[in-house]
This record gives C-alpha cells, sequence and structure tokens, in this order.
C-alpha cells in the first residue's frame, strides 16, 4: 500500500491493469447494484443545480423520477447517492444510438452546457474511496461487469492509476498524483 498525506492507496490500484470497454459492456456500471452513485454532500447542491440543464438527454421515465423525487436520495446509513429509476438504472443515465448507457450530467458538461463533470464517485470508477477515521482508503472495486475493462486494460498494460489519472487529478490535486507516480516508480513505501 501507498500513503501520501492521509489517503492509503490499494497495491491493486498501482498493480492492476484497467480501461473502460463500454462497447462491450454497455455501460452496465450505471445500471447494476443496490443505489446509485455515491455522491459527497458537496455534489446535493450541483446535482439540484443540473437537473434542468440534462433533462433534454434523458427518457421521460427518469424525468419523471427527477420531477417526482429529485436527483438523489438518502439511504439508512445516512449516505447521499443519485436516484434510481425502479431501483436499478441511475436516474441521470440515458442509452446512446449503440444502447450504451451514458451520463446525461457529463454529456451536458461536454457540450458546454454546465461546469459539473459528474459525481467523483463515477469519475473514480472502479476506485471506492472509504473513509477511516483520519484516513482515507482508495480500494479497487473488482466487479464481474467490468471484466471487458479489465480484459483490455491487459491488452494494453495500462494501470488503474494511469487509467484514472484525470479522476485522481480532479480529488486530490495534481501534486498528489505526481506523488502517487513517483512513489509507484521509485517502488518505494513512506517514511
Amino acid at each position: 500500500m501507498i500513503i501520501i498525506d492521509n489517503k492509503v492507496v490499494s497495491t491493486d490500484i498501482e498493480k492492476e491493469f484497467f480501461v473502460c470497454d463500454l462497447h462491450r459492456c454497455k455501460g452496465a456500471c450505471c445500471v447494476e447494484g443496490d443505489l446509485g452513485a455515491p455522491l459527497g454532500e458537496d455534489e446535493l447542491d450541483q446535482i439540484d443545480k443540473i437537473i434542468e440543464v440534462v433533462k433534454p438527454y434523458l427518457p421521460n421515465e427518469a424525468i419523471e423520477v427527477l420531477e417526482k423525487d429529485g436527483g438523489y436520495i438518502i439511504d439508512e446509513e445516512g449516505d447521499f447517492s443519485t436516484a434510481t429509476i425502479g431501483g436499478k438504472e441511475c436516474v441521470f443515465a440515458y442509452r446512446d444510438g449503440n444502447a450504451i448507457l451514458k451520463c446525461s450530467i457529463e454529456q451536458a458538461w461536454e457540450d458546454g452546457k454546465s461546469d459539473f463533470q459528474k459525481p467523483i464517485s463515477c469519475h473514480l470508477y472502479p476506485i471506492r474511496i472509504a473513509k477511516l477515521d483520519e484516513y482515507e482508503a482508495l480500494n479497487y472495486d473488482r466487479w464481474h461487469i467490468c471484466s471487458p475493462a479489465c480484459e483490455l486494460g491487459n491488452q494494453l498494460k495500462l494501470p488503474l492509476y494511469q487509467f484514472l489519472k484525470e479522476a485522481l487529478i480532479r480529488k486530490y490535486g495534481e501534486k498528489w498524483y505526481d506523488e502517487l507516480v513517483a512513489q509507484i516508480q521509485n517502488g518505494t513505501e513512506p517514511d
């Protein structure tokens, strides 16, 4: 494991290869699971603000949920996540012309209609962050639906931390990411 500041990075993030292969998985992470995407409290206002912007991308079923329930829920443990359609598909997901699930929030950002790219938990996936007292643990969330991403990552020999460079910089900053890379390349543990 690598420790930078108060972040504990699992060795899997350094060693495992991973590249999303949407043409094969069809965006299954937007529909599988028992909750929507985890949200930080700092993202809730952004979710509220983005609803009207993303409606043109969404199917009627999603718009109905957004208008009735809003863009996020709070679970029994007090954690926030995006709302879902029927307890499955993220309310912000839509299918493109190839039946691949895409994020309407990210599409609005790419189209220059918003400055909110997407929830950081989605951007970092398959890394999940667990809070442990004063530490944050970054772990690789292995899931069968990502088998195509593992296969493509192995073909391209691209480690997970490199695939998620942009997301890790967005979350922790460029200096933190550079320190991660330096520790991985030097094979050193912190003092």
